[in-house]
This record gives structure tokens, C-alpha cells and sequence, in this order.
């Protein structure tokens, strides 16, 4: 057809003008930018495209796949863009003159639709035209429709979008493979270090193989040395041990003379000693007017006193001419002084049976003198006496001990104070050597005392052994020298009252500390007490006179009498800074009532089977009616009770048995509700105590032995 010479003619001139040389970039919708924004110059037409014009006017224009899309629709497309954009240049003046050439778009249109109708319905059509008016050939031109330059951008945008996928994947690859190459690299590194460590250790292994071998040799080496050494050692070993025998033997034969000499010097001091005791026990056998006995009485002991004077200064002759007195020597000085400590001992009997017979006819004489005078007074006492036990009738209990047991108490207050009275001269020395003894005795009876222990039973009996020799007369070794009570006429009176009390404070200090140390003490004042009763006796003074409440006895306040002298009869200590607490007066009263107790339970094992205790079960029974036949005290009646109760509760329910737990059954139903009404607030740790005692003793029936009481196998020990 000649139309589509036309259009291919007309097209071929726009591609060969300067202007129609535009280059199509399909990315330019990506970019965000125009598609004609590449072009710096204004597109124009060639001045041959006129004829073109005017020739296409007379004959209908058909559309082609570049100036219409393939779909059909009536939008102009993108030949009307380039149509519109030809058009408004101002290039084409002429276009405007020719209205029968834009009058033909309605036909234009028509044509166009013909001509799609007539089109593949291929999306991409490719048209090669030859030129009929030029025999060359003309290239081929691939017309796209719209929609196939859609796909075609969607094709291109697709093998972006796989050439952006693949860079990513080709950078992950890359970024995998350096990751790969820095581990092995890494690995490498570390087998590197590993390699370094391994030849570094081998090399301290055969440095340290070297060292240790040349340690070994030098080991062997000093070991050799030090054989050697050892050799020669032994070898002067051997022969400073001749050198140290020789030397020794002689130091042996030397301290031999020595020892003998010192044996010697001592023999003859314990000679000029005992010498110089018998000539002043010598002196006390003198007739005196002093000793209430007859000349002729005193003459035999006299005799008998100078006869071993003269014994003993034959011995002392043999010294004067240098030689140190034997042992046979110091046997017969031995035996005439315990002789004479004997005559001694026969003459103070006789004294004092002298002196108390004198002593008892003067106190006769004064007892019929005051009898008389007394009487009077009697029968008044008795009236008030009388009236006072009926008040406390009525009342229930009394508020003070019995006649009876108030008699006892100062009987033996009295005893001791003559006894103390006996031995003033010895108590306050005016001689050096009498102050001497006087110290050497009271540490020979005192330290006896405080040495008492629960370790053995033979230990025990060491000691209590070492009291009895001391109350004997006999010598016994203190503080390393040798006093006996015969040296001195008051000596063994000072000797008891001091052990008296010395057993009375270990009860208010050890065993008011210790309640279990009662036990041993007691059982040796026990064993003292039943072989030399006038100890027991003083005993009893002190521990009435420190605790009243060991009586029984409730000292009343007299008129006159000062606040703290009352207090100090009650039993407190006072002294400058005052009068001591209650609590710690408590603990006193109680480890002096837990000793009486164990005394009146406990009996020395080895002393007299036969016979009553000096001091048993019955003086317990009674102290216990005693005190629940008075008015109780506050703090103090509970404590006591309870103190009482725990240590000799066991031995007074298997001699009492019924009546006992009759005795129990009083206390905790009449007598402990008065303990509560006289008992404060601040006051009832005691009484506690004693309520719990007294419930279980009396459901259980039965009371425990005492802690620390001594058995049979501590005997044994």
C-alpha cells in the first residue's frame, strides 16, 4: 500500500534527521525523572516533512503498533505524547494553515481502529520494510506496543531486581567466604600458638630433665658430703661421750660429797631444831603457879624432861668436834622429842582437866550465888514465855527457835569463844618465833583444806591422812619444813578452831560456787568431826555464827543495837562501801546449808563402822521440823528449804520414808502458801524452785541422789 511506503518513509526521515537521534532510556521511571529529560535542545521537524504532511492529508493515515496499543483502547497513547510534543514546538509554523490536514483526525481514528483489527495479536510485532523508491536497505525496527514496553520494563526491572538479588547473595557469599578465611585464619593462629606452647614445653620439659638430673647429682654429691660428716661426727660423738662419762662420773662423785655434806649440814640443823624445841617445851614442865597443878605433880615430868635434855646433849657433844650427826643420832633426838612433845601433851591434859575442874567449882559457886537472885526473874520470863507461845498458838508457827535448840546454839558459841580466848597468846605473838609458828601451823591446817577435791579417792584420804597426823600432835611437813601442834601448849586448840573455819569458808566460797565440791569437803569434816570431835563442835559455832539459818534461829533485833551490826548477826557482810546484795548474800547462805547438808548425810568410809555419827540424819530431821515450825522469811526460808532438800532429800526419804513424804506433804500444802504470801514479786526465783521440787518429788514419789555425790568407784580411783 502507498500509505505504508508513506509512513515508513516519513518515520526513516525522522530517524535520520539531528533531532529524531534520541536515545530511549527504559530507566528513566525509576529514576523519578522526565522522559525527555536527557534532550538540551527543542525537538524539530525537517523542512521536507511538510510534503509529508500535506501527502498524508490526502490519503488516510493508518496506525501502526508504535502510534497505537495494541489493546484498543481510544486513548491517544504514546503517539499522542509524541504527537502533542512534535506539535507544540514552535518549528512547524505552517501547521496551523492547513485546517483540511487536522480536519482528518476523525478519520485518522477510524482508520487506526481498522488497522488494529488487522494487527497480530502478538504483544511484540516486528516489521521489516524495504524502501520502493531506494533500493538499499533499510534496517530493521522493532515496533513494541505499550503494553509489551510494560513487560518489557517489568522484564528489565525483573533481571534488576535477580541482578540485585544476586549481588546481595554474591555479598553474603563473599561476606561467608571472609568469615571462613578469618576462622581458619583464626584456627590457624591458635594451631600456630598450640604449636608454639607444645615446642615451648618440650624445651622447659628437657630443661627441667636437666636441672632435676643435675639436682640428683648434687644431691648425691652432698649426700656423700654429708656421710662423710655424719662419720666424723659419729667419731667425735663417740669420743666426746668417753669425755662426757669421765666428766659425769666425776660430777657424780662430786655431788655425792656434796649430798653428803648437805645431808650432813641439814641432819644437824633438824638437831640444833629439835634441840632447841625440847629445851623449850623443857621449860614449860617447870613448876609454875600458872598451871594450876601441884609442884609434886609437875616434879615426875620435870625429871623425865631433864633426863631427855641430857640424852639429847650427848648427841649434840659429837658435833662440837666437827663431825655431822648420823642418821642413828637424829633417830634418838627424833624419839626424845616426841616424847617429850608426849609429856607435853600428858601435862596440858592434866592442866586443863585442873583448870576445868577449878573452872566448873567457880561456876557452881556463881550458879547457887545467882540462883537465888534469879529466880524472880524466872517466874517472870515464864509468864511472858507462856504468853508469847499462846499468841503464837494462835497465830500457828512461832517467830523464834525452840528453848531447847536456842541453849544448844549458845552453848556452843560459848565454846568457842573460850576456845579462842585459849590460844590468845599464840593468836597475838610478841616473839618472832612464836609468830613464825603460829603461821606455819595455820598454813599446815588451812592448806589441807583448800587441796580438797573430787579427782580420787586416795588423794582424799592423803589429805584427810595429813589432818589427822596435824590433830595427833604428830610433825607434818608445810611449806617444806616440819610443824606439829606439840610445839607450842595452845597449839592444837589453834589448830582446830582454824580448821573449823576453814571448812566453814570453803562452804560459803567453794561450794556456794561449786555445789558439787560439798561432797568431798563434807565427807572429810565428816572423818575429822568422829575422830576429834571438839573440831565438829567448833564447826557447828562458826557455820551458826556466819549462817543463823543453819540453826534454825531468826536473831531478833534487839534495842540499841546498830542497823549494820544487826545486819552482820543476820549473816550479811558489811564493810565500808556497805552492806553486800542480796543475791550474793543468797549464794553464801546456800553453800553454807548444801555443807551442813552433806555433813549430816555423808560419813568418812574408813573411820569406825560401829556407833551414830557424830553428826547424822536426826540433826537433818530435826533442822527441817525446826524450820516449818516458824514463820518463813521472805527469799531466804525458800532458798534454804530448796538448797536443803536437793542435797539430803534422797537420804531423809530412805530413813524417814512414810513420815517424810508426810513431812513433803505438809510443807506443800500448809507451809509453802505463808512462804508465797511473805514472798514479793522480784522474789520468786526461789520460790519457784521450790514448787517445782516439792510437785515432782511428791507425784514421782521419789527424790533423786544429789550431783556429785560420791560412789564407790571414787573410792576405788
Amino acid at each position: 500500500m502507498p500509505a505504508e511506503s508513506l509512513r515508513w518513509g516519513t518515520l526513516e526521515a525522522l530517524k535520520n534527521s539531528p533531532k529524531g537521534k534520541i536515545s530511549f532510556d527504559p530507566y528513566w521511571s525509576e529514576r523519578g525523572e522526565h522522559i525527555l529529560a536527557g534532550c538540551k535542545e527543542a525537538m524539530s521537524l525537517s523542512s521536507s516533512s511538510g510534503v509529508i504532511l500535506e501527502r498524508l492529508s490526502a490519503a488516510p493515515l493508518h496506525t501502526s503498533g508504535f502510534l497505537c496499543s495494541s489493546s484498543g483502547d481510544s486513548s491517544p497513547g504514546l503517539s499522542d505524547d509524541i504527537s502533542t510534543s512534535i506539535f507544540s514546538s514552535g518549528s512547524i509554523p505552517d501547521l496551523q494553515a492547513r485546517p483540511a490536514t487536522l480536519s482528518a483526525a476523525p478519520s485518522l481514528k477510524t482508520e487506526r481502529e481498522k488497522a488494529v483489527s488487522d494487527e497480530v495479536k502478538d504483544e511484540d510485532l516486528d516489521v521489516d520494510v524495504s524502501d520502493v523508491s531506494s533500493p538499499a536497505s533499510l534496517p530493521a525496527i522493532s515496533l513494541l506496543s505499550p503494553k509489551a514496553m510494560a513487560t518489557a520494563g517489568r522484564i528489565i526491572r525483573f533481571e534488576e531486581e535477580q541482578r540485585e538479588k544476586a549481588k546481595v547473595a554474591l555479598r553474603l557469599r563473599q561476606e561467608m567466604q571472609e568469615k571462613l578465611v578469618a576462622e581458619a585464619a583464626s584456627s590457624e593462629t591458635e594451631q600456630l600458638k598450640r604449636f608454639e606452647e607444645f615446642m615451648e614445653l618440650k624445651q622447659r620439659q628437657e630443661f627441667q630433665s636437666m636441672r632435676d638430673m643435675m639436682d640428683r647429682e648434687t644431691k648425691e654429691s652432698i649426700g656423700r658430703q654429708e656421710k662423710l660428716k655424719e662419720e666424723q661426727r659419729h667419731r667425735m660423738k663417740i669420743i666426746n661421750l668417753r669425755l662426757r662419762e669421765a666428766e659425769q662420773q666425776r660430777l657424780r662423785e662430786a655431788e655425792l660429797e656434796r649430798q653428803r655434806q648437805a645431808d650432813g649440814r641439814e641432819r644437824l640443823r633438824n638437831l640444833n631444831t629439835i634441840q632447841e624445841e625440847i629445851l623449850q617445851l623443857n621449860q614449860l614442865l617447870e613448876p609454875s603457879t600458872k598451871t594450876g597443878l601441884p609442884p609434886a605433880g609437875l616434879s615426875s615430868y620435870s625429871t623425865r624432861g631433864n633426863q631427855l635434855c641430857s640424852q639429847l646433849s650427848e648427841v649434840v657433844r659429837k658435833t662440837a668436834e666437827g663431825e655431822f650427826p648420823s642418821v642413828d643420832d637424829m633417830t634418838v633426838a627424833e624419839r626424845a622429842l616426841h616424847e617429850m612433845r608426849a609429856l607435853i601433851r600428858q601435862m596440858q591434859e592434866e592442866v586443863a582437866k585442873a583448870q576445868e575442874k577449878k573452872k566448873k567449882d567457880q561456876e557452881e559457886e556463881e550458879e547457887r550465888r545467882k540462883q537465888a537472885a534469879l529466880q524472880a526473874q524466872q517466874e517472870a520470863q515464864k509468864k511472858a514465855a507462856e504468853t508469847a507461845k499462846e499468841k503464837a498458838k494462835r497465830k500457828g508457827l512461832q517467830n523464834s527457835a525452840e528453848d531447847g535448840t536456842l541453849k544448844w546454839y549458845k552453848e556452843l558459841q560459848e565454846s568457842a569463844a573460850r576456845c579462842a580466848q585459849s590460844f590468845e597468846q599464840l593468836n597475838s605473838p610478841k616473839d618472832t618465833q612464836t609468830k613464825k609458828l603460829k603461821l606455819e601451823l595455820q598454813k599446815a591446817a588451812s592448806i589441807p583444806v583448800s587441796q580438797i577435791s573430787s579427782n580420787s579417792g586416795s588423794q582424799l584420804r592423803e589429805i584427810f591422812d595429813k589432818i589427822d597426823k596435824l590433830l595427833s600432835g604428830r610433825a607434818v611437813v608445810s611449806g617444806g619444813r616440819s610443824v606439829s601442834t606439840s610445839q607450842h601448849p595452845q597449839g592444837l586448840d589453834f589448830v582446830c578452831y582454824k580448821l573449823a573455819e576453814k571448812f566453814v569458808k570453803q562452804g560459803e566460797e567453794e561450794v556456794a560456787s561449786h555445789h558439787e565440791a560439798a561432797f568431798p569437803i563434807a565427807v572429810v569434816a565428816s572423818g575429822v568431826w568422829e575422830l576429834h570431835p571438839q573440831v565438829g563442835d567448833l564447826l557447828l559455832a562458826h557455820l551458826h555464827k556466819k549462817c543463823p539459818y543453819a540453826v534454825p534461829h531468826y536473831p531478833p533485833m534487839k534495842d540499841g543495837t546498830p542497823v549494820e551490826e544487826y545486819q552482820r548477826i543476820l549473816g550479811y557482810r558489811v564493810d565500808d562501801s556497805g552492806v553486800e546484795g542480796q543475791d550474793s548474800f543468797l549464794k553464801r547462805m546456800s553453800g553454807m546449808i548444801r555443807l551442813y547438808a552433806a555433813i549430816i548425810t555423808l560419813r568418812w568410809p574408813y573411820g569406825a563402822k560401829h556407833g551414830a555419827a557424830p553428826h547424822g540424819l536426826n540433826h537433818g530431821w530435826r533442822w527441817l521440823a525446826q524450820m516449818l515450825n516458824m514463820e518463813p522469811l521472805a527469799d531466804i526460808t525458800a532458798t534454804l528449804l530448796f538448797d536443803f532438800l536437793k542435797v539430803c532429800g534422797n537420804a531423809l526419804m530412805k530413813q524417814y520414808q512414810s513420815q517424810f513424804w508426810k513431812l513433803l506433804l505438809l510443807l506443800r500444802e500448809e507451809y509453802f502458801p505463808r512462804i508465797e504470801a511473805v514472798t514479793s514479786s522480784g522474789q520468786m526465783g526461789s520460790v519457784i524452785r521450790l514448787k517445782q521440787f516439792l510437785e515432782t518429788s511428791l507425784q514421782s514419789r521419789q527424790i533423786r541422789p544429789p550431783k556429785g555425790q560420791l560412789t564407790s568407784m571414787f573410792w576405788g580411783s
